[in-house]
């Protein structure tokens, strides 16, 4: 094995081999704490930058400090970024102020012109497609699943099940390889067992061909298009990003596609209470372990949570959500449900017809949208969703 030579024209002064051994302590030790953080990013893209300047400010060749100066702009924007996620992280505070002092150290204007970002080069192929990568991997489309959870709340598993929960706190929604989805449900009223969603939460783990780790999260009077680092896009790659958020009604409603597992979910508010859809392959809903066995969207909520339909004397309930849920299904039952718990006609029925749309968007069997609430009511367990996980552990 030859030997690294390493020119002493570019030798590094004292005091920037000692941020960049900071910088690499810092990945080592913090890599797996705070994964919402993207400090480490930013660490790379200065650390980056400033190999490209040879000795740094003032160094062998004469360069000028005003391309380190633009470095050190660029990763103090960086970490204006990611500020959200990284409350509490030490490296992140070492980072900003580390970025202070070599400001005033190198009499840089806080102000003026950044670094362009480092050019990444897409991962080849449709690596990063799931639905091109299946097609061309087993000669079809994939299968499509669809999921909801909305109203006080009501949950549409996998399998069709239709359930309507209490489950008030924090339950996982999704748990499995490639995604973590939970949502918080809180009492709709003093004295009533039923909730409402108020705080969705969703973690793309990192996929390390496509994208790394990102959060999103959703509360009452917030539905951002962005996830918590700010960003509205991750994951580069040939034909647009692996994850992308748009909004058709900002603050109240956001679209995430995670192009590289075939996903999308939409998250929505409706009057004091959000929603949320899925749409996932069956191969991605099925990748989770024995031990990932509490997810509402596989197994409905737990029995002792379980609530009941509203009684067939509730006429008036009836006749409204009737006027925009004609057929008698369990969207209609759903919201006859939240009228007679909340009192709120518009809210009750705006939540349903939402869900009800964003089924037809996204479950593929136009037979398979408006389940009828006998058989929906019949316990399944979802058989082929059981199998996938099994064959995905083995």
């Amino acid at each position: 094995m030859g030997k690294l030579s390493v020119s002493n024209t570019h030798a590094r002064p004292p005091w920037e081999r000692t941020v960049a051994i900071s910088l690499v302590i810092m990945e080592l030790c913090c890599k797996q704490v705070w994964a919402q953080c993207h400090i480490l990013r930013c660490n790379s893209e200065f650390v980056a930058a400033t190999l490209e300047l040879g000795g740094g400010p003032g160094g062998a060749g004469g360069r000028s400090t005003a391309p380190y100066c633009s470095a050190l702009r660029s990763y103090a924007l960086c970490t204006r970024r990611t500020a959200r996620g990284c409350r509490g992280n030490l490296a992140y505070h070492s980072a900003v102020q580390g970025i202070e002092d070599l400001l005033i150290q190198n009499r840089c204007p806080k102000t003026g012109p950044t670094a362009p970002p480092p050019a990444r080069a897409p991962p080849p192929g449709d690596a990063c497609s799931y639905e091109k990568g299946y097609q061309q991997r087993e000669g079809r489309p994939p299968e499509y699943l669809h999921c909801a959870v909305f109203g006080d709340p009501h949950v549409r598993t996998f399998g069709d099940d239709f359930q309507t929960c209490a489950v008030p706190g924090a339950w996982p929604l999704l748990d499995n390889r490639f995604l973590f989805v939970q949502a918080t449900s809180a009492p709709v009223g003093q004295g009533s067992p039923a909730t409402a969603l108020s705080k969705i939460t969703v973690i793309f783990r990192s996929s390390p061909e496509c994208t790394e780790q990102q959060t999103y999260q959703a509360r009452l009077g917030d539905v951002p298009a962005a996830f918590v680092d700010g960003s509205s896009a991750a994951g580069e790659r040939r034909g647009g990003p692996s994850l992308g958020i748009r909004s058709l009604a900002p603050g109240r409603h956001a679209e995430i596609r995670a192009a590289h597992i075939g996903t999308t979910l939409v998250v929505r508010q409706n009057g004091r209470s959000l929603s949320l859809a899925v749409r996932a392959p069956r191969e991605v809903a099925g990748a989770y372990s024995p031990e990932q066995d509490l997810q509402l969207c596989v197994w409905g909520c737990p029995a002792s949570q379980r609530l009941a339909p509203p009684a067939p004397s509730a006429l008036a309930a009836r006749v409204h959500c009737a006027r925009q849920l004609p057929a008698k299904d369990v969207y209609f039952q759903a919201c006859v449900f939240d009228l007679l718990v909340t009192g709120n006609a518009t809210a009750a029925a705006a939540a349903a017809v939402a869900a009800l749309e964003d089924a037809r968007a996204m479950v593929g069997d136009p037979e398979r949208v408006h389940l009828q609430p006998s058989a929906a009511a019949r316990p399944r367990i979802p058989a082929l969703l059981l199998l996938a996980a099994v064959l995905w552990w083995v």
